[in-house]
């Protein structure tokens, strides 16, 4: 079902520029463009605070870890 919207012209404008730009055909694409990068963004926003509590039970259960870098440079020069 179908809705209308009243907007102010300077949005339109805005709003039918970036769909232009984006190569679509209507302003209901844009917005269904946007919808779909808010959601993925959400998503990856939910990864990164999973790995930062990944990260925080690890470091609370085995401390610090040192840097590994020097190890894996002693190991290649063997």
């Amino acid at each position: 079902m179908g809705r209308t919207v009243t907007i102010s012209e300077e949005l339109y404008e805005k709003l039918t520029l970036a769909m232009q730009e984006q190569g679509l055909q209507s302003i209901e694409q844009l917005l269904e463009l946007w919808q779909a990068y808010a959601v993925e963004r959400r998503r990856r926003q939910e990864v990164v605070h999973g790995i930062d509590d990944l990260r925080d039970r690890f470091h609370a259960k085995y401390g610090d870890m040192p840097d590994s870098v020097p190890l894996i440079r002693e190991d290649r020069s063997r």
